[in-house]
């Protein structure tokens, strides 16, 4: 094995837009939070098509979060609400949508 000579080894260039991608998901997740009850977990997707994954126990808040989402970002930013069952967790819902980004 040869090694290399120091200061031989460029270093990778600086990211320039690696931050807009987390700001955007975190201002996203900053807003479904504060719209949601305390006990939520929220996960985001990407499967060529951003999507959110809100699970909940109770059924009265799938009701309520089910109403707020289409309405959030001035409407329009979260489609195609869908409910299901959480994967792994038997009492908990899962309120699906897709994110318009």
């Amino acid at each position: 094995m040869t090694a290399i000579p120091a200061g031989s080894v460029e270093l990778f260039p600086p990211p320039l837009h690696a931050s807009l991608v987390t700001d955007e998901l975190g201002r996203l997740m900053g807003m479904v939070k504060a719209a949601c009850p305390e006990a939520t977990a929220i996960r985001f997707d990407f499967d060529g098509k951003l999507r959110v994954h809100i699970d909940v126990r109770s059924r009265s808040d799938v009701a309520v979060i089910e109403t707020i989402l289409p309405a959030l970002g001035g409407g329009g930013l979260f489609q195609g609400v869908t409910l299901g069952a959480t994967p792994h967790h038997p009492f908990h819902h899962r309120i699906s949508a897709l994110v318009d980004r």
